[in-house]
C-alpha cells in the first residue's frame, strides 16, 4: 500500500549510531511511495556514508550549504521548498539544542530554519543515551522545538550502543513509518474522541476451556490506527488477541464480554464516535467450573447450561449521548449467508446509524476483505481490499457522516 505516494520527504541524519536505522527508513519510506531526499550532517557521516544512503535513497546525497550542484548557491531553499516534510532521524541531542538556538552554520540546520512551517512540518526522531535524554537541559530544549512548531516523535528504551539500558532509543522503521504516516495523513477526527472494540471474548467453561470465535481482530486495531491518524484521540478495547498496539492508541484489554462491557462504556462516557467491531459472543455458560473438568471414563459428557451475553453495542447506543446525537455509533456484522438482509436487520434492531456488514468467517484473520454500509438511506459496498485500506475509507465516510447530521 503507497501510503506516502506522491509525498517528498527530506531525511536529515544527524552524528548518532542510530544512523544504521536510518538506512532501512528510508528503504521503508521509499516501499511506502515517497521519493526521499537525504541530507547528512558532517557526524552523521562519521556513522553511515553518504554512498550507502544515495544507494538507497536512488538520489545525490546532500551535505553542504555549498554545493556546486545547486545554480543559485542556495540548497538550504531549494530543499526545503520541494518538502512536504523534513524528517531528523536520528536526531542528536546537539541537533536539537541547534534547532532551539536557530543555528544556521551548516546545511540540515539552515534548511530546517529556512523551512516554510504553516507548509513543512519538522518531525524529530531523538537518538541519545539515556542520561542525556533524562537531563533538565534536553528536555527544556524539547520543549521549546515543539513550542516552535516540532513534533517530536518520542524514544523508545531498552539497551543501547554505550552498553545502559533506558530511554533515548530512536523509535525502530517500521514504528517512525508510522508516525510519519499518522503526520502526514488529513485530520477530519481532529478532537474528536473514539473508542473501537475488536478481536473475540472468550467465555470460560472451566479455568482452561472456553468458548470464543476466530475473530482476529485486524479490521479493528486497522480502524484504531486510522482513527488516530485522522487526530482522534483513540481507545482500544481489545479481546484477547496477539496484535501490536497501534501506536498512540490507548489500549485496555478484556476477555469476557461482561468485562468488554464494562470497560466500553467507561471509555464511552465523554466520546464522539463508537466502533464496535468486536465480536462478542453471544452466549457464555451459566456457570464456570472452579478447576478443570475431568472425564470420569464413562462416556457421559457435561451438561452445560448457557445464559446470555449482554449486547454492548445496543446498550451503548440506548445511552443518553446517543440518543441525543453527542456519540455516532457505527455497528458491525459479520454473517455467513444474505448479508444485505441481515444487516439491515441488525442496524434497524441496534438503533444504530450505521451498520457495517462483512462476510464471515472467510475473511476471518485475512489482510483483505470487502465491506458493505447500511444505512437508513440504503446500502453502498466498499470493494475489497487491504483492512488497512478499508479502515482508512472508513474512518472517512465516519468523519463525513459526523458532519453531515
Amino acid at each position: 500500500m503507497s501510503e506516502l505516494a506522491g509525498k517528498h520527504l527530506v531525511l536529515g541524519l544527524t552524528g548518532g549510531v542510530a544512523c544504521y536505522k536510518a538506512a532501512d527508513l528510508c528503504r521503508q519510506l521509499i516501499k511506502a511511495g515517497a521519493t526521499v531526499q537525504v541530507v547528512m550532517t558532517e557526524a552523521a557521516q562519521q556513522f553511515i556514508t553518504p554512498v550507502t544512503m544515495q544507494a538507497l535513497s536512488g538520489r545525490t546525497v546532500y551535505g553542504s550549504q555549498w554545493d556546486a550542484r545547486e545554480p543559485n548557491n542556495m540548497p538550504h531553499i531549494n530543499l526545503s521548498r520541494e518538502a512536504d516534510a523534513i524528517v531528523l532521524a536520528p536526531c542528536s541531542a546537539d541537533f536539537i539544542a541547534r534547532l532551539v538556538q536557530g543555528r544556521a552554520d551548516e546545511l540540515l540546520s539552515l534548511l530546517c530554519l529556512a523551512r516554510p512551517r504553516e507548509r513543512v512540518p519538522l518531525l524529530i526522531a531523538p537518538a541519545m543515551n539515556r542520561e542525556m535524554w533524562s537531563h533538565p537541559a534536553t528536555q527544556r530544549n524539547l520543549a521549546q522545538v515543539q513550542a516552535d512548531g516540532a513534533l517530536v516523535l518520542g524514544v523508545g528504551n531498552g539497551d543501547q550502543a554505550c552498553g545502559e539500558t533506558g530511554d533515548g532509543r530512536m523509535l525502530e522503521p517500521a514504528e517512525l513509518l508510522e508516525e510519519i504516516v499518522a503526520a502526514l495523513a488529513p485530520k477530519p477526527l481532529q478532537g474528536c474522541r473514539v473508542v473501537v472494540t475488536a478481536g473475540p471474548t472468550f467465555e470460560a467453561i472451566d479455568p482452561v476451556r472456553g468458548i470464543t470465535n476466530l475473530s482476529s481482530g485486524k479490521m479493528g486495531f486497522a480502524i484504531a490506527r486510522a482513527a488516530r491518524e485522522a487526530g482522534a484521540d483513540v481507545t482500544l478495547v481489545a479481546g484477547p488477541v496477539h496484535l501490536p498496539t497501534p501506536r498512540g492508541v490507548r489500549r485496555v484489554d478484556v476477555r469476557a464480554a461482561q468485562e468488554m462491557l464494562a470497560a466500553t462504556e467507561q471509555a464511552v462516557a465523554g466520546a464522539d464516535v463508537f466502533v464496535a467491531t468486536a465480536a462478542v459472543a453471544d452466549w457464555r455458560p451459566a456457570q464456570a467450573a472452579h478447576e478443570k473438568i475431568k472425564k470420569d471414563g464413562s462416556g457421559q459428557t457435561p451438561q452445560l447450561g448457557f445464559v446470555e451475553n449482554p449486547d454492548i453495542l445496543a446498550a451503548v447506543a440506548r445511552s443518553d449521548r446517543a440518543r441525543s446525537g453527542a456519540l455516532y455509533c457505527v455497528g458491525f456484522a459479520a454473517e455467513s449467508h444474505d448479508l444485505l438482509q441481515h444487516a439491515t436487520t441488525k442496524r434497524a434492531r441496534k438503533g444504530v446509524p450505521l451498520l457495517v456488514g462483512n462476510i464471515g468467517p472467510a475473511t476471518f484473520g485475512q489482510d483483505d476483505n470487502a465491506l458493505l454500509l447500511v444505512d437508513a438511506q440504503g446500502h453502498r459496498e466498499l470493494p475489497r481490499a487491504s483492512k488497512r485500506r478499508l479502515a482508512q475509507e472508513l474512518v472517512a465516510e465516519i468523519a463525513r457522516r459526523r458532519v453531515a447530521r
